[in-house]
């Protein structure tokens, strides 16, 4: 998916941008060396978690690197128009296939916030990795169930069911069951 390679590539260039090494930004962001030339190099997709430690590191908002325009004024999209999906990973290793983000707001330049519908197909239980992030997040379902681990309890949401969480606290969200779930997920992560 050639958005998979554009977001390394947008860190690559602002970190050069911004006169930093490659250590150096890793070191900032508190990475290895190899996972960062795996995201700029490789197109590998960050965890969440990761690629908002990057936007810290260099001052930026997360949606920098996932932007396509820099317009101004408000943004539309209309339905059935979202953004190609990211698929975000948890950890280092493992894709997390089974949810699949769609931008709601790339054409808007300067946000604060990250409005996603998020695809949620059912995992294997092994997947169910917990991950956590500064800011805070609004979750509303659209269709279908899901449950969410956040620290050591479990919550089930079921469709027009709405959680507003801090993402500091490690949490995880996937369907429940087998079935697929839909939501819209409002993402808020401080510069």
């Amino acid at each position: 998916m050639k958005n998979r390679k554009k977001i390394g590539k947008k860190i690559k260039e602002f970190r050069e941008f911004r006169q930093l090494s490659r250590e150096d930004l890793a070191l900032q962001a508190n990475l290895d060396d190899s996972q960062l030339e795996l995201i700029e190099e490789k197109g590998n997709v960050p965890s969440l978690g990761i690629l908002i430690r990057i936007s810290r590191a260099m001052g930026v908002r997360i949606g920098t690197f996932l932007d396509d325009q820099d317009k101004i004024g408000p943004a539309i999209v209309k339905s059935g128009d979202a953004a190609e999906s990211f698929s975000f990973s948890t950890d280092d290793e493992t894709t997390r296939e089974h949810l699949n983000f769609f931008s709601l707001s790339q054409a808007k330049a300067g946000r604060h916030m990250e409005p996603f519908l998020v695809d949620i197909e059912p995992a294997e239980e092994s997947d169910y990795k917990l991950s956590s992030h500064e800011g805070e997040e609004f979750i509303y379902v659209l269709e279908g169930s899901i449950e969410i681990n956040y620290g050591k309890e479990v919550y089930q949401l079921e469709k027009g069911d709405t959680i507003y969480i801090d993402s500091v606290v490690a949490h995880n969200i996937h369907a429940a069951g087998d079935k697929s779930a839909k939501i819209l997920a409002v993402i808020y992560t401080p510069v």
